[in-house]
């Protein structure tokens, strides 16, 4: 009971301190709050509260309307009070200052000012609403024309509509702008549609039936072909549809006529058609006649403000097909079509003339072809000189043919014995010189010059060479104290190296060489007497050599050239259109030459004695060219300009130097493979198997000989070989006279090793190198063609002598022709032992060092 008490005081003391404010007066006699259970007290609270709100609530139910009103009034009279004291305040402020009064003022005018702002916005408001008003009206209309299918119309009105829409003084964001934009695009698109339906009615291109078909105007449409330009210009679309259209034209005509590779068909032109229909003929003529058909059909029905554009699309495309697949290939390497060829090029002036008349543009290249058409057909001889040189080199050497050669010399009658005694142009019957030149031999010119094409003589009749070649060997084997290789002063380096083996000339001595003597007239002033001989004669020497197919194409295509240059220097303008390319067609045969000398010993070096068939293919070459320039100038049929504009001369001294370096690189060759047989640099006699070594170098000779054989005329030949066996010799001599000592075993050895080398004279019977039946005791003409043949013959029979027979040899014989004083003594003393009597054999040489010297 006392808890319950306690809880039950609290809660009378909350509520009544929450109510009335005022405390127990025994609030130190209430227990603590700690203690006490509150809930009652809470729950005391609780109840008082609902009663207090019940009680409001019941009293402003009563009391709403009263408050209300007084509410309303208080607020008015709080409203009111403000205004007064705002108006006292300025009241004051205005009776203790009155500047301030004009603040009044000022803003007044500002009132004003923004009364006049509102003003205006309405009326921009106003007339944008009637600009979109507008707008919109004229996108109705454009709706109706697009749906009426006029379409310039709606382009026009479509375009016043954008026109309007941009003036509106509105921004592009807001909502109303963007819809109007968006519906004149889609209307733009809608008319765009309609636009293209109606282009393609009126421009119509089948590429499967070939053909094109083009209306100013539909019956059903309203658009023209006229109209149809503002359209693309208004979309933008002219030069992607001028660019289409050729593409289609392309597909559809152009290509077919021009590029098919079975039957070409002809163009066929009506009012509003072309097509292809028929056949026509492979000809340029014929193929302009057809472009002009459809150049001239489009010109006259598309409007000018579309052809410019097509022109950029169309020319250049047509005119480089036609100048690259049909004017180029047309164009002949000769004068065998030369009126077609004018013809053509009269056509496609005529052809640039109308496309011009009819409008077009670009006809600048085709023009710059016309006007350049002598010079591509120069061009044209020129390429293909050089590739028909070009395919005959890279077909190869091929079959091989003969040919004879015809050389006239003049010279006396102890020269001309002189050969018949070696054989070298006596005939197969018989050699008596006396006989054969007994009668025919007049009072003729004591000239002694040759008259030789292929090279140059000296007044010695040996070849020389320019000054950039080797000397050729002396064909004839005069002067044999001299060697066939002597080089020229400005191979002198090249001679230390042994390699400077030039061509031989066309010497003579052939098997087969027949010697017909003609007569030679000689000057009054000069004459002897009846009873006298004349010093000289005329002497044509003959003999037969091998060339490849090379040479007779190339010697037909230059007389062909020149034939065509000297046509070109005639009047009478028959060839007036490429007449003034005759200087450039006089020098193509030089431009043909150089590419044969540039590129042939290339293809000539894959075949085994290729190099001496260029040899004689560029002699051949030099010698027919040399007979052609000759004759040329003495033909009456030629123009005065057309002799003195021939210019082969020098090619012919190109070919001679040409041939003469290639015959000196295969001789360096050999000699090179020679030398590298017989041991190179190293003795022959400090080699283990000399006899070996000279077996093979005598081996390669024979295989050279043999491949040479049916290659080289007999004389260049004869040459070849004997330079090879010149230098096995010279070889061997070298190495025995740089030996210190030579014992009597080691002499016996070096005899047997020349006597070895000396087989070789088998290769030199004159009955081989004439071509006659073998005869008893022949003696070889090796020392003819080798120098140093004899020189090593004799070595070997001093090696194989006693002192009395070497004292012989050099007083008595011709040991001294061969070799010097000094090398005898030095070879005397490596030989024999130093005793009295080698002193005393060694004092009487020395005592008579030009034995032979006549006294």
């Amino acid at each position: 009971m006392a808890a319950v008490s306690d809880s039950q005081r609290l809660s009378e003391a909350l509520v009544g301190f929450s109510l009335e404010n005022r405390f127990p007066d025994d609030v130190a006699s209430l227990p603590p709050v700690s203690a006490v259970d509150l809930l009652p007290a809470i729950e005391a609270l609780a109840r008082t509260k609902a009663d207090l709100e019940a009680e409001v609530h019941t009293v402003n139910q009563e009391t709403r309307e009263e408050v209300g009103s007084w509410v309303r009034n208080a607020k008015a009279l709080q409203e009111d009070i403000i205004r007064s004291k705002t108006i006292a305040n300025e009241i004051v402020r205005d009776s203790e200052d009155p500047g301030v009064s004009g603040e009044r003022i000022k803003d007044a005018e500002e009132r004003v000012e923004f009364v006049n702002r509102e003003t205006q916005y309405s009326l921009q408001l106003l007339d944008v609403l009637r600009g979109i008003q507008y707008v919109n009206k004229l996108l109705e209309e454009v709706e109706v024309a697009r749906n009426e299918r006029r379409i310039l119309d709606s382009l026009h009105l479509l375009e016043r509509s954008w026109a309007a829409l941009d003036k509106v003084a509105a921004s592009k964001s807001c909502r109303v702008m963007k819809l109007l934009d968006l519906r004149a695009f889609e209307l733009k698109s809608g008319i765009h549609d309609a636009f293209d339906h109606v282009w393609k009615a009126l421009v119509k291109v089948d590429t499967e039936a070939s053909t094109i078909t083009i209306f100013d105007q539909l019956p059903d449409e309203q658009m023209t072909l006229d109209d149809a330009v503002v359209g693309l210009k208004a979309y933008k679309e002219v030069d992607e549809r001028m660019e289409q259209l050729w593409h289609n034209i392309d597909a559809a005509v152009v290509s077919p006529r021009m590029e098919s590779s079975t039957s070409l068909r002809s163009v066929k032109m009506g009012e509003n058609v072309l097509e292809l229909a028929g056949e026509a003929d492979n000809s340029e003529s014929s193929l302009l006649t057809d472009l002009e058909k459809i150049f001239t059909f489009i010109a006259r029905k598309l409007p000018p403000d579309l052809l410019e554009p097509l022109c950029n699309f169309m020319m250049s495309d047509v005119i480089s097909r036609l100048i690259d697949k049909w004017l180029n290939p047309s164009v002949p390497s000769s004068l065998v079509d030369m009126d077609k060829f004018q013809d053509m090029i009269r056509r496609a002036s005529h052809f640039c003339g109308a496309l011009e008349k009819s409008g077009y543009t670009g006809c600048d290249e085709l023009r710059q072809w016309v006007d350049k058409a002598p010079k591509i057909w120069s061009g044209k001889c020129r390429e293909t000189a050089l590739d028909t040189v070009r395919t005959r080199l890279a077909g190869g050497i091929g079959a091989s043919k003969q040919v004879e050669k015809v050389e006239k010399q003049m010279v006396s009658l102890a020269e001309g014995k002189e050969l018949a005694s070696k054989g070298a142009a006596a005939t197969n019957e018989t050699n008596d010189w006396g006989a054969d030149w007994g009668d025919a031999w007049d009072e003729g010119d004591e000239d002694t010059n040759g008259d030789s094409k292929d090279v140059p003589k000296a007044s010695n009749d040996k070849p020389i060479a320019s000054k950039d070649e080797d000397d050729g060997a002396d064909a004839w084997g005069w002067d044999e104290d001299e060697a066939p290789d002597k080089p020229a002063a400005s191979t002198e380096n090249a001679a230390k190296d042994d390699e400077d083996d030039s061509a031989a000339a066309w010497g003579w001595g052939d098997d087969d060489a027949e010697a017909p003597v003609e007569e030679a007239p000689q000057p009054s002033a000069r004459q002897p007497s009846k009873t006298s001989q004349p010093a000289t004669r005329e002497l044509v020497l003959k003999e037969t050599y091998s060339i490849s197919s090379m040479p007779e194409p190339v010697l037909d295509l230059i007389y062909t050239i020149l034939e065509d240059g000297a046509a070109l220097t005639r009047e009478g303008g028959q060839y007036s259109h490429v007449a003034s390319t005759a200087p450039e067609l006089f020098g193509l045969p030089t431009f043909a030459l150089a590419l044969f000398r540039a590129i042939s010993p290339h293809y000539y070096s894959q075949d085994i004695g290729g190099r001496m068939f260029l040899y004689n293919d560029a002699m051949y070459l030099a010698e027919r060219l040399s007979d052609f320039s000759t004759s040329w100038k003495q033909r009456e049929d030629l123009t005065p300009r057309a002799k003195l504009m021939l210019r082969i001369d020098n090619d012919v001294k190109s070919l001679q130097g040409f041939a003469n370096r290639s015959y000196a690189k295969e001789m360096n060759v050999q000699k090179t493979v020679l030398r590298d047989l017989i041991g190179g640099e190293q003795s022959i006699m400090e080699q283990g198997e000399p006899e070996a070594s000279i077996e093979a170098g005598t081996a390669r000779i024979r295989v050279m000989a043999a491949a040479w054989s049916p290659i080289l005329a007999r004389s260049v030949w004869s040459q070849a070989v004997g330079s090879l066996a010149d230098a096995l010799a010279t070889k061997l001599i070298t190495d025995v006279l740089e030996m210190p000592s030579i014992g009597q075993d080691e002499a016996y050895n070096i005899a047997k090793l020349i006597a070895l080398a000396t087989e070789l004279d088998d290769l030199f019977l004159p009955s081989k190198l004439m071509g006659t039946p073998p005869a008893e005791d022949e003696i070889p003409a090796t020392a003819q063609y080798a120098p140093n043949w004899l020189r090593l013959k004799y070595l070997s029979e001093f090696l194989q002598s006693n002192l009395n027979d070497v004292r012989f040899l050099w007083v008595e014989s011709e040991l001294s022709l061969y070799f010097s004083m000094d090398e005898v003594l030095d070879l005397i003393r490596a030989s024999f032992e130093d005793n009295p009597r080698t002193r005393e054999t060694i004092r009487e040489i020395q005592s008579k060092p030009q034995p032979m010297a006549p006294a």
